[in-house]
């Protein structure tokens, strides 16, 4: 059986673990994978004590890397974990530059090398790397990350790797990059996606309230429901008095606090007469401890070294890991897959934690549930692969994580376009990616970026290509964080009429609905001001251009010197935006090119050729 529990070895006398780099080239890569000494830094002193300088930590003990500190640790923590080992260098006789590049940590990371500051990273999952080649000296050398987890499994949980490159292409670039991702279906690519927790939807958190809600959900203009699991919920290691949606009791029943079967059905059938489409959120991973597979099939489940199931971290101990290296429980999964969509008609899938289960389980899966019907699967991961045959779309983290640091005035906003030619150098082509600056497992957009700046990032969301996520409640400004263990509910008192986020996310809708083809949209920047995105996003000579004013300043846009914009027609009276003005006049002459925008405001209208 597989075992994700490492033990720890704590060794009676330190000795920082040795890497001959020059040893292990592959395409001029070298694995920093295996032991690294750690520890923890609950009070978060580790920086004030230089605890980045060698020698002048006592080590906890060791980790493998990659992998969950928590999957190693019988530990569950948030917070600053260190990261340690020496590795040996020589210098490249190509002369080319050398950079430390991560797959993926969960969440932030700060570096240094022979005790010098290399730089940080913020944000889950994506790929990352500092230019390490002015830090290095030839022999030994001394690397610390540190890892600051916000919440759940941590650590540098991806590989971690040397490389000499001269392009950022050549160090990004991944042979998913040359293929082509698989095709979706329209309603798919021209989708809008909105995300439904019953439990917080309405003080009933039924399926019936909900198909109350579908007249209000078809004027706002969403077209893909993607309701969060519909389970019954496990009750042995239950977290909080509810218990997470994400603990499955029952594949084949209905949470009995949502309603019946018949009440599932019949969402589904009222939802289709509407013109919507509907996908579920499935939980494959792990299962709740009381589901009846945990005693029926002990051997489809991760044991420890004595035996034990266990949960897939110390974090999610209400669940319990499955083992995909078993046949049986990869065909009872595919079962399961066919029952809902044979027997509900649901239009397809988002799989919770897509990355943690094989990626050739979902591309088998998928292909047999594609005989029963077309569908849209929505993978909860990062990875290119994934786009190949098994899911239409993945998360993308890569923006979100940006929005932050841009309204922190920690970044400039051109970095936004950096990260979407790294995107293109790791996915494959048409791939499409699901933008958003809110969902179930974030704080509230208003919360983490403020008034304005959930707007502005909204608007962002919808200008860029990829398929568009609104969270329910964010039309509305809802700033309650939606529990995943306990009730709450979104405050749908108020007036829709002069609420400024459904207006504008409503207007959104409309706009991607006016111009097909802005998921798979070509972007191309426009170089204004440093503090102003700038871009636009076309397909076949028809698209939008858009301005974001992330200064404290009002900035003015004379439209007549964009160059970008000289082989369009556009017209200005149809603007969505807000905080920003046009001038009719200028100096005596007509000014009716120039935009004017306020801190925080932003204008975005259609072109076409």
């Amino acid at each position: 059986m597989k075992s994700k529990a490492i033990s720890l070895k704590i060794l009676p006398f330190l000795i920082l673990l040795t890497i001959n780099c020059m040893g292990q080239n592959m395409n001029n890569q070298f694995s920093l994978g295996g032991d690294w000494f750690y520890k923890l830094d609950e009070q978060r002193v580790g920086i004030k004590e230089k605890w980045f300088e060698k020698n002048n930590v006592r080590y906890d003990g060791n980790l493998k890397v990659p992998d969950f500190f928590e999957t190693q640790i019988s530990k569950e923590f948030d917070g600053w974990l260190w990261y340690f080992r020496e590795f040996d260098f020589s210098s490249s006789p190509e002369e080319k530059k050398l950079a430390l590049f991560f797959e993926g940590v969960d969440d932030d990371a700060s570096i240094w090398i022979n005790g010098k500051f290399v730089g940080e990273h913020k944000g889950y999952s994506e790929r990352f790397y500092f230019d390490i080649s002015q830090f290095v000296n030839d022999g030994k050398n001394f690397i610390t990350v540190l890892v600051s987890d916000q919440g759940g499994p941590g650590g540098i949980y991806k590989p971690v790797y040397l490389k000499y490159y001269s392009t950022e292409q050549e160090l990004f670039e991944t042979e998913y990059s040359k293929q082509v991702a698989r095709k979706s279906l329209d309603w798919v690519k021209e989708g809008i996606i909105y995300e439904i927790f019953p439990r917080s939807f309405s003080k009933e958190g039924t399926f019936k309230s909900i198909i109350k809600k579908l007249p209000y959900l078809k004027d706002l203009g969403v077209t893909i429901l993607w309701i969060m699991p519909v389970h019954p919920i496990g009750e042995i290691k239950r977290k909080g008095n509810l218990g997470s949606p994400y603990s499955v009791k029952n594949y084949y029943e209905i949470n009995p606090e949502y309603g019946t079967k018949e009440d599932f059905k019949e969402l589904i059938l009222e939802a289709h007469k509407s013109g919507f489409k509907v996908i579920i959120d499935e939980v494959l991973n792990h299962c709740a401890w009381d589901n009846e597979l945990v005693k029926k099939y002990p051997q489809w489940f991760t044991h420890d070294k004595d035996g034990n199931m266990i949960p897939p971290n110390s974090s999610w101990t209400d669940v319990v890991d499955f083992n995909y290296d078993n046949p049986e429980l990869r065909k009872y999964m595919i079962d399961v897959l066919k029952y809902w969509v044979k027997e509900f008609d649901i239009d397809g899938y988002r799989m919770d934690v897509s990355e943690l289960v094989p990626t050739d389980f979902w591309e088998e899966a998928r292909n047999e549930l594609e005989k029963i019907k077309s569908q849209f699967w929505l993978s909860e991961g990062t990875l290119p692969e994934h786009h190949l045959k098994a899911f239409d779309m993945t998360y993308s983290w890569n923006v979100y994580d940006l929005f932050k640091p841009l309204l922190d005035d920690e970044k400039s906003p051109q970095t936004l376009f950096n990260t979407l030619k790294i995107e293109k150098y790791t996915f494959p082509k048409n791939s499409l990616r699901m933008r958003f600056n809110e969902n179930h497992d974030k704080i509230r957009a208003t919360e983490i970026f403020g008034y304005d700046g959930s707007l502005l990032t909204v608007a962002v969301v919808f200008s860029l290509n990829g398929v568009p996520l609104v969270h329910a409640g964010q039309e509305v400004g809802e700033k309650e964080f939606s529990s995943l263990f306990e009730k709450t509910e979104i405050n749908w008192e108020q007036n829709l009429n002069t609420n400024e986020h459904y207006n504008l996310i409503k207007k959104l809708i409309q706009l991607r609905k006016n111009i097909p083809g802005l998921s798979l949209g070509e972007i191309t920047p426009i170089s204004i001001d440093d503090k102003i995105l700038a871009f636009t996003n076309t397909n076949s000579g028809k698209g939008i251009c858009a301005f974001f004013n992330f200064s404290k300043n009002v900035k003015s846009i004379d439209l007549n010197f964009v160059n970008e914009l000289k082989s369009f027609k556009y017209d200005l009276k149809n603007i969505t935006g807000r905080k920003f003005s046009i001038d009719e006049e200028r100096m005596g002459r007509p000014a009716d090119k120039i935009i004017n925008l306020e801190p925080m405001g932003f204008a975005i209208f259609e072109i076409s050729k």
